[in-house]
Formats: C-alpha cells, structure tokens, sequence
C-alpha cells in the first residue's frame, strides 16, 4: 500500500496530466485535491490527445476509482462537458469510476462574471486570472456563504442559500459595476437540473478515501497548477486561490498527513510562466521563442503563450523543502535536445549577496539577478532513449544536477508526450 502526491514543482505546466496518467496505472484511485477548472491536463494515449480539466487523469483507464475531493471547486456546467467529451471519445464516466465530494462548493454564474469584473476593474494591474469563477468561489468558502455539492442536492436549502447570495452579489454587480442584475429563477432552474444529474456521483470521500487507504490500495493524489501558485508560498498575488503544495491535501482530501507516504515534484527541464510576475531566468530573445515554439509553450485552458527560462534550481530546491519531495520528475528534457549549451540557475544575487530559496516580496524578486552554470546540450535522439543507459551523457550530468542541488533523486524522466516516451530510474511505487 503506498498513498503518494504528485503536484508541481514550478508555475504549472510541468507535465502532470501525463505522469499522472503514467503512474496511475499503478494505483487504484486517483484523488484529484485543489482547484478547479482553471487547470489543464494534457494526457497523449496512443495517437489519441486528451485534454482534462476537472476530472482526474485515471479516468483513461476505465478501472480506477477517480475522486474530486472537497479542495476542489467545481462549476456543474463544466463539469458535464468534460463528461460528454470523454464519453465522446469512447471514455466511460460512471458513479462505479467517478465520485464527487459533497464539501466540494460549486461555482455559481456570480463567481463567474464578478471574477470577470473584477479583473477588467484592475486595468493594468490585472492578475490574469481566468475568468473561470475560481478566485470568487474560494472567496464565499472562507466567507462562509458558500454553496456546497451537499447543499445543491437538498432543494429547499440550496433555494434559500442562492436567494441570498445573489441579492447580495446583485448589489455588487449593479451598484459597483452598473452591470445587469442576475435572475433567481432561472439559474435556479439551470442548477436544479445539475442537482439530479450530479447526485448519483456524490459521496462522503473522506470516509471512502480513508477506507480504500485502509485497505491497502495504492492512492494517487493529484494536484493543479504548481507550487508557485499556491496562495501562501506562490509569487503573490499572482496565485491561484488554493493550496497546491502538499499540505493542501490532507485538507482538500480529507485524510491525515500521516497517511501519505511520497510526494512526487513534477519539473520541467526548463521553466516557464504564465501571466504576470517577475520571472528571473526568463529569456526575452530567440532561444525563449525557440523553446516557447518546440515546446508547445501555450495554456490547455487559456490557450496563452507562456514565458519560457532557463532551468531554475532555486524554486525546485524550495519546492522540494515546502512540500517535502520524496522525488523528482523531470520532463520535456527532449525539447532542449539542439542547443548547444543550457544553462541552469543555482542562486540569485541580490543586493551583494546571493541566497539560494525564493523570497517572499516581489519587489525583491524583481531585483533578484539568476546566477547560471552552462552545460554542453545533447542531440535529438534523447526522444529515442528509452532506459537511463540509452540517454546522452550531457543529459545525464543535467541531471545529476538537479539531484546534487535539490537534494532529491530524480525517479522518472520523460522524453516525449506518449506514455512509452517514459524512463524509470527508480521505482516510485
């Protein structure tokens, strides 16, 4: 039995859908922790390309038992698309293979056109969020005025609860923002109908996630975003709105800290970001476009191009000590393969001293100078490797690298977006 987290180690993007994809094969359920449907997994079976949002990347495989935990927010109407375009593809989505928290708080329109207004309102100090609700639902979860799945599916309280929230949210929209008032009736009715359809998937997963632990099944947990987006040890503001590092699942799951046996980092070989926020090593020249391009640099939810930068070690090292990494996952090492040298961050200067963790203040990060060491590159037949031994020997002292200065193993490395493009170091089951 071994209950493991796999998360991001940077801003997001790393890679997650596919690991985790890869490494649920080898569990029996997948928990999906935090976030909603603001985060994009791209998952390649084969010569079929499937892109999810909400539901966890171990619905591919037809016998896995996949769960949206508490953590998560979840807009109905999202939710049920994603449902039709698995099952549009072939991929089943039933009560015997998805099950949904009833903590979970759901996204309701308000969240979704105040996330919007809000946003316009900032003009250029705008964060990027979006647009999607999740910021604002998060916001009614700590308020306390939240709707619940639990609440959604007792009528006569998800009637009273909705009535309030949006003469209260209708203030805002009309008064503050001269926007048109939203009408009762009819989302009331939109959501009635998401009620009975959403009712046969919910479940107290606390109890069920604890009992399949118990039981000695193998448990994935599976986060969104990364760990610079975690809304206590991200680049402030420039988060999302819920806890991405490990601590979140304990809380987003409803299990004890005490139950997880492995946290599982997922790095690319370089970096990138989306949105605003100082970026140290980003790279505003031809090899960042060049990366951006053979990379496919460009948001599964958004469809933005991200800034792309050398391979920075100091997040990795702080990602490593916040969430407690067991292991390393390191992927699109294969995009680099042609340049002739690559350089990694291994401290930044700042001010007349150089600190190898990541500050808090943005103005300091800002003034934050990437201290580099340059390594050969290596060719493209690092796609074709398919064991450690086959891989070129630059990539190899890349990293070791990583492994030397974070002060964790690399288990895994990918080579490409197919699942077989995958080489195992070390076991992390």
């Amino acid at each position: 039995m071994s209950a493991f987290v796999v998360l991001g180690a940077q801003w997001g993007d790393e890679g997650k859908g596919k690991m985790t994809d890869y490494l649920a094969e080898k569990a029996e359920v997948i928990v999906r922790f935090q976030g909603g449907n603001n985060a994009g997994h791209t998952v390649e079976v084969e010569d079929k390309q499937y892109k999810l949002h909400l539901i966890p990347s171990g619905i591919l495989y037809g016998n896995k038992l996949n769960v949206i935990g508490n953590g998560v927010v979840i807009d109905p109407k999202a939710l049920f698309e994603e449902i039709d375009y698995l099952e549009g593809l072939g991929v089943k989505v039933t009560p015997e293979n998805l099950i949904i928290s009833d903590r979970a708080h759901i996204i309701m329109p308000y969240h979704k056109i105040l996330d919007k207004l809000k946003e316009k309102s900032r003009g250029k100090n705008d964060i990027g969020t979006t647009g999607k609700g999740i910021g604002p639902a998060y916001t009614d979860k700590v308020e306390r005025c939240g709707i619940r799945v639990c609440d959604l599916l007792h009528t006569e309280v998800f009637k009273e609860k909705l009535y309030e929230n949006i003469k209260t949210k209708n203030d805002i929209i009309v008064k503050v923002y001269e926007e048109e008032a939203l009408d009762f009736n009819s989302i009331c009715d939109e959501y009635l109908i998401y009620a009975e359809r959403i009712r046969p998937f919910v479940k107290d997963i606390s109890v069920r996630v604890y009992d399949e632990i118990k039981s000695g099944k193998n448990i994935l947990f599976e986060g969104a975003q990364g760990t610079l987006l975690d809304i206590d040890y991200g680049t402030y503001p420039y988060v999302t709105s819920s806890n991405t590092i490990a601590g979140g699942v304990p809380s987003g799951a409803g299990i004890g800290p005490s139950m997880i046996d492995k946290v599982v980092g997922i790095a690319k070989a370089y970096t990138t970001r989306v949105g605003k926020g100082p970026f140290p090593t980003e790279l505003n020249d031809k090899i960042g476009e060049w990366i951006r391009e053979k990379g496919h640099e460009y948001g599964v939810t958004t469809g933005r191009s991200r800034r792309c930068g050398w391979l920075d070690l100091v997040i990795l090292k702080s990602s490593a000590r916040i969430s407690g990494l067991t292991s390393f996952v390191v992927t699109k090492i294969d995009t680099l393969a042609g340049l002739s040298k690559i350089k990694v961050c291994t401290g930044y200067k700042l001010g007349d001293k150089v600190i190898d963790y990541f500050p808090a203040s943005l103005e300091d990060l800002a003034k934050c100078e990437p201290v580099y060491e340059e390594f050969d590159g290596w060719d493209e037949s690092v796609g074709d490797a398919r064991n450690y031994e086959e891989l070129p020997e630059n990539a190899k002292k890349y990293l070791k690298k990583i492994e030397d200065f974070t002060g964790v193993k690399v288990s895994i490395v990918s080579v490409g977006p197919r699942r077989d493009q995958t080489i195992v170091i070390e076991e992390i089951l």
